[in-house]
């Protein structure tokens, strides 16, 4: 009866959205911005142009609570992700230790579920078919697990939560191998990238953990082919010294390095994006306010693009999170300093051309997290 009545309140709710606005998101597509408001966390939904340029459209509300702050309060990546359908969207509210959940209508959300994350102060979320887990940095740093059902509530696994290799390690991002197989961390503090197996019953291995093969460790993610690839901050003191390394995972969870320390040509380069194609990866590099581009190999080597550095946007951007579009057309960057959102588009040849930018963010603001579809 429960479920029963679930279906048809979620039938009833997917009647009531505007046909028009729906139908014309649905055909387009859409860029999702977390504010990580501490009172209210919301998402901003932009709806996507077939040519890549966006307009504000609702802001909805998580029914949690982020952090606030200032710029990159959370200082992470994968704190609002999009699941590999792009039916749901999951954001963290770092604020209420807790998870949201939103079906996906285009540009129009509708919350399902909110639950608790199994720690203090989630910070970044990833999902691989009907497995989620939550990296939780604040206390003792830990990864627990969810089953995601079909209509978007999360179902905690019983016996999931696994600790980081410090109670405190900077813990900032997470990525699911893209076989499912293996979970990955990052700790910034301890330079360490964290391996965990997934077993059958959505559990985790003990860990296995990897020095990072440069310093200033940030964030991990996988490209189709399966290499993980991390960027690092670079050196304390250093100038426009960040990197990006790629790895391939061993069946024991240890990573060996491929490509290590690439040269960004930049400062504070802290989040990337693989195109859907699994060709390219990007940088978002907050210290200089550019964009970063490598060619990824089959063996997952890393070579720079046209001179590595693809873009530069406005003074003061601050750019932070980075997204692409479902059609891999399309890139887009989270920039605090300006309160915009930066639209590019992708060439063939990896290069990247501007769209200008979009408002709708609050200067110097707490925002975390951007996702597209």
């Amino acid at each position: 009866m429960i479920r029963t009545n679930r279906t048809l309140l979620m039938l009833l709710a997917i009647a009531a959205l505007p046909a028009l606005s729906y139908a014309q998101s649905a055909r387009s597509g859409a860029v999702f911005a977390m504010t990580n408001g501490v009172d209210r966390n919301q998402i901003i939904a932009y709806q996507r142009s077939s040519d890549g340029s966006l307009s504000e459209g609702h802001t909805f509300f998580t029914g949690g609570r982020g952090s606030g702050g200032t710029t990159d309060p959370l200082g992470s990546q994968g704190s609002l992700t999009l699941t590999q359908d792009h039916s749901f969207l999951l954001a963290v509210n770092a604020g209420s230790g807790d998870i949201s959940v939103f079906r996906v209508f285009g540009s129009t959300l509708w919350l399902v579920d909110r639950t608790p994350c199994g720690g203090s102060e989630p910070v970044a979320v990833a999902q691989h078919g009907n497995l989620v887990y939550v990296l939780n940095a604040g206390a003792a740093s830990n990864v627990t697990g969810f089953r995601l059902e079909w209509d978007g509530r999360l179902r905690k696994i019983a016996g999931s939560t696994t600790f980081l290799s410090t109670g405190n390690s900077g813990a900032a991002s997470l990525a699911f191998s893209l076989d499912g197989k293996f979970l990955l961390a990052t700790e910034k503090l301890t330079g360490n990238i964290d391996a965990f197996h997934v077993q059958d019953n959505g559990t985790l291995a003990p860990i296995v953990e990897t020095p990072s093969a440069g310093p200033g460790l940030f964030a991990v993610t996988f490209a189709p082919n399966g290499t993980a690839i991390a960027v690092e901050t670079g050196p304390a003191g250093g100038t426009n010294a960040s990197a990006i390394s790629s790895y391939a995972v061993q069946p024991n969870g240890k990573l060996t390095t491929i490509s290590a320390s690439v040269p960004a040509l930049a400062a504070a380069t802290c989040w990337s994006v693989v195109t859907p194609n699994g060709k390219y990866v990007y940088t978002s590099n907050a210290g200089s306010g550019t964009i970063s581009g490598f060619a990824i190999g089959s063996d997952g080597t890393l070579t720079p693009i046209a001179g590595t550095v693809v873009a530069t946007l406005p003074s003061g951007s601050t750019n932070l999170d980075i997204a692409v579009s479902a059609n891999g057309k399309f890139l887009y960057t989270l920039d605090s300093g300006t309160g915009t959102v930066g639209e590019f588009s992708i060439n063939s040849d990896g290069t990247l051309n501007s769209l200008g930018e979009v408002g709708g963010i609050s200067v110097a603001a707490g925002f975390n997290g951007i996702a597209a579809n």
